[in-house]
């Protein structure tokens, strides 16, 4: 029996969220063929607000990119409208001729802008707000007009006038009632919010009752019902919502106010099921994510023959951040003569509290401007706790979710309310699965995903399980604790905004402290260095080992090693690293494991003098570079080599010494397979056969020992230089700041770093880069870093034994 026929009519964040349940349940059950009328891929509706005012760029919404589609072998035609539905054949018509048989049909047709009924509102000027469409429009009208009307003082209207402000216009916010976001705030904390927001820009006209949009094609302004008007360039329709039931309706589904389903999701018409916006579950049409992330997970176990569950509606808490001011609401929110309430009032803080309490039990919730205690409240109200023995002022100031109480956190205690993900699961998903970051547990339990506020939650959580291990995996998350930002996200931020500069890329991209911290500086510097092949290396931002050209020892001596290009030295070069040792009373002189010589105890006094008698280049042990490149005397003395290692080696060195990278970098060359120069745990190794090279890539033979893949095979050395070199520079561009080329590699897969590399096209274009990187250090190595307090001394030329 073959796969049955899935067909989704919606490409968003509800239907898509059952799609992920069914591929959790049952991967094999069904061919899923997907229907979008957006020319996008499922994005995220709740970021909406930050696009417009320019926190996020719309490919960052993007939850689901065209590969997890294809990777899961579902047909996805985007931009392309059902029109019709025929029940009894089973067949859906779009409005591109196309026509599928369905065994199964998922209506996630969501919901439209309500746009209010009144003459004129079909205007020029005159939208919505509930697509990145919308977002596109007002971005491109704010850089011809200057004046915007929002109406509707609810959560879409309050985010939509911060973006309009952002883009640079004059913005009044009309509201019908006395009170904004009435539903979700009472009297005083509704006050508290329009206080602020005015603060911030924006224009209120309350009580206002549009009755007329005015204009000859495009609109100019709107009259009220008590007689005044208001000049407006743009005006933005945020007044509510309406479920999108049209195609429903006309294929003979019932519908009341959205398209009725059961406790399974189930329509009056078999095979039909409807989930997100679009529906109607007991009398009740749910406008946030967490319901409907509730009813995906029930419909996904519908359709996959696993009926355990019902879905029997949900309390809804509202958890938001409107123009940087938290709130956060649940149940009943104004008093009545059955309820008491407590309240903390902090005017100087801008802080409000009330719970309301009905027979020792929570009933309602409202935080403005501290909504840490918000999960631990809203749990109290959903178990319907008695709450009795806790109902003085502190049972409001106990702070659930702060760092240093998430080991108190109890285990079922909700984190993510969106997606309602509990800490246990996060927990599970770092200890079990092995996750160390924000976006890893995002991926595998789907906390963080939607809007994103309990992001700094989970990354506590990940903090205090990981305990002395979060050091590490920390990095691999954001640059540092001085930022939230990625190091995909720093990088395409400094690309797009031209940022030069480490301090401007700390003021731009709001980073929390003004001088970054010893882990972002570094970071900075190399990713500005990555970018911009001229960059001016900034050596105080550099780790103080890089700074010093030496590493600092147990005993806060330092030790010196200059380079030895291939482990192949002179006689007078010996002459030198002696007299140095002897003059300066060197503790140590140590043959090192890169086939180098190292002058061990020096005193951070003596480094520039010992520089500058040695006149040789750092071997740069203590670099996020090229470390060494390790040869075996190969054909020309051993009897069973093959090939040339000593000058393939020299040669590799020299090419790529001093080339930035986010990690150490360790070669090694060997003759033959017998690898003496242990080219098989490097990050490059080259291992000669007859008539040619292997190149073996990602080696590690530190703590965790890891052999080297076999990336090729080539015939000339031409070929091994041009293969290392796109391969350098793609894990410069793409890996996480010290991250070793063993774990990018895992990472990103050996198949897909030799797509890019053996692309012709592309690594020509790796190469081209790497050589406008190499070429900032062709400089005498003094001017290079003149700036620095270490006299080196550029040392060029030099006799390489000859055999």
């Amino acid at each position: 029996m073959g796969k049955k026929q899935l067909v989704m009519i919606g490409n968003g964040m509800a239907g898509v969220r059952v799609i992920e349940e069914i591929l959790k349940l049952d991967s094999d059950l069904y061919n899923i063929t997907i229907f979008g009328k957006e020319p996008h891929p499922n994005y995220n509706r709740i970021q909406l607000s930050n696009v417009l005012q320019g926190n996020t760029t719309f490919e960052e919404t993007i939850m689901n990119d065209l590969t997890w589609y294809e990777s899961n072998h579902i047909q996805l035609f985007t931009g392309e409208a059902i029109t019709r539905i025929d029940t009894e054949k089973q067949v859906v018509f779009s409005n591109k001729g196309r026509h599928v048989k369905y065994d199964e049909l998922i209506l996630a047709t969501g919901s439209l802008p309500f746009i209010l009924p009144v003459p004129g509102a079909d205007k020029e000027g005159v939208i919505g707000f509930r697509d990145i469409q919308d977002c596109a429009e007002m971005i491109q009208t704010a850089k011809q007009y200057k004046k915007a009307v929002v109406i509707g003082g609810g959560l879409l209207g309050l985010e939509a006038a911060k973006g309009l402000i952002h883009l640079g216009m004059k913005v009044d916010v009309v509201h019908l009632m006395e009170h904004l976001m009435e539903r979700q705030l009472d009297a005083i904390a509704s006050t508290m919010l329009k206080k602020e927001l005015e603060q911030q820009g924006m224009n209120f006209l309350m009580e206002k009752a549009t009755v007329e949009l005015t204009g000859t094609d495009r609109v100019d302004g709107i009259r009220f019902k008590d007689g005044t008007e208001v000049e407006a360039d743009l005006v933005v329709m945020a007044a509510g919502i309406k479920p999108n039931v049209e195609l429903a309706k006309q294929s003979g589904i019932y519908v009341n106010r959205g398209i009725v389903v059961n406790d399974f999701m189930e329509t009056n018409l078999p095979h039909v099921y409807a989930i997100g916006e679009c529906a109607e579950h007991r009398e009740i049409v749910y406008g946030l994510v967490a319901p409907l992330y509730e009813q995906g997970k029930i419909l996904a176990q519908t359709l996959c023959n696993q009926k355990d569950q019902r879905y029997e509606g949900s309390i809804t808490g509202t958890q938001l951040k409107v123009s940087g001011v938290d709130l956060f609401s649940a149940g009943e929110i104004y008093d009545d003569e059955s309820s008491k309430s407590i309240v903390v009032h902090n005017e100087y803080e801008g802080v409000y509290k009330k719970v309301l309490i009905r027979a020792h039990r929570i009933v309602g919730i409202v935080l403005y401007g501290d909504t840490k205690d918000s999960n631990r409240l809203f749990k109290m109200l959903n178990e319907k706790q008695d709450v009795s023995d806790c109902t003085s002022i502190s049972f409001l100031q106990s702070g659930g979710t702060e760092t240093n109480d998430i080991a108190t956190m109890p285990a079922d205690e909700i984190v993510c309310g969106c997606n309602g993900i509990n800490k246990e699961t996060i927990v599970n998903a770092i200890q079990q699965d092995g996750v160390t970051t924000v976006e890893q547990v995002g991926g595998c339990t789907n906390a963080g995903r939607s809007c994103g506020r309990c992001k700094p939650v989970i990354q506590d959580i990940i903090a205090y399980t990981l305990g002395d291990e979060f050091a590490h995996t920390a990095g691999k998350k954001t640059v540092c604790n001085c930022t939230t930002l990625s190091r995909d996200e720093v990088v395409e931020e400094i690309n797009e905004k031209g940022l030069t500069t480490i301090k401007e890329v700390m003021h731009v991209l709001n980073w929390s402290t003004d001088e970054g911290c010893s882990k972002c500086r570094p970071a900075l510097n190399y990713f500005l260095g990555m970018v911009y092949p001229d960059y001016r290396d900034e050596r105080d931002s550099r780790l103080v080992n890089e700074k010093m050209h030496a590493n600092i020892q147990k005993d806060g001596t330092y030790s010196v090693i200059p380079r030895m290009y291939g482990g192949v030295t002179t006689a007078k070069d010996l002459r030198k690293l002696a007299d140095v040792a002897e003059k300066y009373n060197v503790q140590l002189l140590k043959i090192t494991g890169g086939q180098r010589i190292g002058l061990y105890g020096l005193e951070k006094g003596q480094l520039p003098d010992v520089w500058e008698e040695l006149g040789m280049p750092s071997g740069y042990a203590y670099g996020k570079t090229l470390r060494t490149v390790k040869t075996c005397v190969g054909a020309q003395f051993c009897r069973f080599g093959t090939q040339d290692s000593m000058s393939l080696g020299i040669e590799l060195e020299k090419r790529f010494e001093r080339l930035d990278t986010p990690h150490k970098v360790k070669m090694g060359v060997s003759a033959c397979p017998r690898n003496c120069a242990e080219a098989g745990i490097k990050d490059v190794g080259i291992v000669g056969l007859d008539g040619g090279w292997e190149i073996y890539v990602a080696g590690n033979g530190g703590t965790d020992l890891r052999a080297g893949d076999l990336l090729c095979k080539v015939k000339t050395e031409e070929e091994v230089f041009e293969i290392t070199g796109a391969y350098l520079q793609y894990y410069r561009e793409t890996a996480l700041y010290l991250e070793r080329t063993s774990s990018w590699v895992d990472r990103l897969g050996l198949e897909h770093v030799k797509e890019v590399v053996f692309n012709e096209e592309k690594r020509n274009e790796l190469n081209i880069r790497l050589s406008k990187t190499l070429a900032r250090y062709e400089e005498p190595w003094q001017k290079a870093i003149e700036d620095s307090s270490i006299r080196d001394a550029y040392y060029t030329t030099r006799e390489i034994m000859k055999v």
